[in-house]
């Protein structure tokens, strides 16, 4: 017997990225929630933004935030899992945000690149940049591991910038919306670490592992499942996806492909299954 599991980006692919809404998408929830299918949201985003939207989602599953740089698994969701002391057992994968604050500090008063990160900005600042509310945007600002920033500087700079914070043992991702610097992991670290506690859990099954996102910081997550599935989208370049596996392309954007997608895959599971 076959078990699903699906791995979700969220700005442009489960949500919309303009209003953020995952109304589109409810119908294949909703059959994902049926089933009890895990669905495994993996974002840009912190854990207080997921811990709302999760909530919103009736999700009680694991989730990866700000790309790959922690995981979260609620307590007793892995019955023989040691417990940490850290909320929703969290996991630090990549570096610490203060490390990565004081090193991007250096960067700017020696090199004098043109970038403002999240970091340097109010509450009312970031809620103008991101179109979200104050709250939310509060939120978005409480990160463990990673640094989301604007660039305002030449694409020649860009290089150079990139190949400073390697040196420095840190990497920079380009989101749907901004760039992202981090420690050495990407969405692919969080995903490999759940699919391995999921094979130990599901030990009598076989897993079938589901990725969905639209922006090239979810080609680490897409190359390491069975089923990749790129999202259309107006706002970002499509991911690079080098894997032997047969790539879903979706024709409707953001929440309205990923519902088509899901949709799609329980259907040929069932048909399967059968």
């Amino acid at each position: 017997m076959n078990q699903l599991i699906i791995f979700t980006d969220l700005d442009g692919t489960l949500l919309d990225h303009d209003n953020y809404s995952w109304a589109a998408a409810r119908e294949a929830v909703g059959e994902l929630r049926a089933r009890q299918i895990p669905l495994i949201l993996n974002s840009s985003k912190t854990a207080a933004e997921m811990e709302q939207l999760r909530d919103d989602l009736g999700n009680t599953h694991p989730f990866v935030v700000e790309n790959g740089g922690a995981v979260y698994i609620p307590r007793g969701y892995f019955p023989k899992m040691p417990q940490s002391h850290q909320p929703n057992n969290m996991q630090l994968l990549g570096s610490d945000r203060q490390e990565i604050l004081a090193t991007l500090q250096g960067i700017k008063l020696k090199k004098d690149y043109q970038f403002t990160s999240f970091a340097e900005l109010s509450a009312q600042e970031l809620a103008a940049l991101t179109g979200l509310s104050l709250d939310a945007a509060k939120r978005a600002s409480m990160r463990v591991s990673s640094e989301p920033l604007t660039w305002q500087d030449s694409d020649e700079n860009l290089i150079n910038f990139r190949q400073t914070l390697h040196s420095a043992g840190l990497r920079l991702l380009k989101g749907g919306r901004f760039y992202h610097v981090m420690g050495q992991t990407d969405k692919a670290t969080g995903v490999s670490l759940l699919i391995e506690k999921y094979r130990t859990f599901y030990q009598a099954r076989t897993l079938v592992t589901v990725a969905l996102g639209d922006a090239p910081n979810d080609q680490g997550m897409l190359e390491c499942v069975d089923i990749p599935v790129v999202i259309k989208s107006t706002k970002s370049e499509p991911p690079i996806v080098e894997t032997e596996q047969s790539i879903l392309y979706t024709d409707k954007i953001g929440p309205e492909g990923w519902n088509q997608a899901i949709l799609q895959i329980l259907k040929q599971y069932d048909q399967k299954e059968a």
